[in-house]
């Protein structure tokens, strides 16, 4: 298919800067995959949209303060830095702007600095020297790696903004979006609905969000990104299913990780490893049953994804409600729930 296949409505004025609070207020549009009358509900909804015994799955990864500042020795040009992943005890993968010498030092403080050991066309190699661990180091001078499509600069609220409350094992960089919308209330009203709810972990890399450049969507290449399905959630989706009910991925993530783990015949292992499934419209899902999403850019991976599920053209037809009825668009934005 080609690339231009997968433009979405879109006024760029709906792009939120900032959640709405309390997160389950955020709207929601609910479009049936039978094709009826698209409805419009907000997330706190979620437990009278679902059945008892139905079964949502959240990414539960942490988003890690990883985009650093810093000034190169010498000279004192400033740099900007994000750290996708550990490759040691002070060793990192980087994503790191502008064209970089091997052995060049870039000074992040006083008492910290990295050094380039290796840059490539994915992205640099570094290593920390610090009084303090990278991760202290990512504590102490991190900021929050929000999407470019936010203009203004990270603020301290964003800790916790850009966190979902089932955030446990630290290691993305960027949130698991649809999961931003649930509060504690929200799940307990959930529990008290026998509405069930399991975890996987996708950290989130530069595979996610990697930029569709081919014309032709088949030779786009994706990144690997680590990923883990327990044993508990391999039962919960055998309960839920042999109960004839409903897997609900909350977030595109989700469905990778999901599918990623999923025999041809539908069950699903535990697993630890690294998945670059690319799912595009023609795929058969073996696990997913519905679908909670965010709004995504157009001609990214994540709109292919939910292109896949609920078809093109539908897809087409929720985004031109969504600007008609003024939804908020992407990470802080308002979300939808295929069923």
């Amino acid at each position: 298919m080609q690339l231009a296949e997968f433009d979405c409505p879109f006024d760029p004025s709906l792009i939120a800067e900032r959640p709405v609070e309390p997160r389950d207020q955020a709207r929601l549009l609910v479009a049936p995959q039978s094709g009826g009358p698209l409805t419009h509900k907000k997330v706190a909804d979620l437990p009278d949209l679902l059945a008892e015994g139905d079964l949502l799955v959240v990414n539960d990864s942490k988003v890690m303060a990883a985009r650093l500042t810093g000034r190169k020795r010498p000279g004192g040009g400033k740099v900007e830095l994000l750290l996708v992943r550990p490759l040691g005890p002070d060793t990192w993968e980087a994503l790191v702007k502008g064209r970089m010498k091997q052995g060049q030092v870039i000074d992040l403080d006083a008492r910290s600095s990295v050094t380039v050991l290796a840059q490539g066309p994915t992205g640099s190699t570094v290593r920390f020297s610090s009084t303090q661990p990278a991760v202290d180091v990512l504590n102490r001078l991190g900021r929050m790696p929000l999407p470019p499509y936010i203009k203004r600069e990270p603020v301290e609220q964003d800790r916790t903004w850009y966190q979902t409350i089932f955030a446990k094992p630290e290691g993305s960089i960027a949130a698991p979006t649809a999961s931003l919308h649930f509060t504690e209330g929200l799940r307990a009203a959930l529990r008290g609905r026998g509405i069930g709810l399991a975890t996987v972990t996708l950290h989130v890399g530069p595979g996610t969000f990697r930029p569709v450049t081919a014309d032709w969507i088949e030779d786009h290449v994706m990144y690997p990104e680590r990923f883990e399905v327990p044993e508990a959630t391999v039962e919960a989706i055998s309960r839920a299913k042999a109960a004839g009910k409903r897997v609900v991925a909350v977030g595109t993530t989700v469905v990778r990780t999901l599918e990623a783990a999923a025999a041809e015949a539908g069950t699903v292992r535990p697993i630890i490893g690294d998945t670059a499934l690319f799912i595009t419209p023609g795929y058969r899902f073996r696990v997913v049953d519905a679908l909670m999403t965010n709004f995504h850019l157009p001609r990214t991976t994540l709109v292919m994804l939910v292109a896949a599920f609920v078809g093109l053209e539908r897809l087409r037809e929720v985004y031109t409600e969504a600007v008609r009825e003024r939804y908020r668009f992407y990470s802080y934005g308002d979300a939808m729930l295929i069923l």
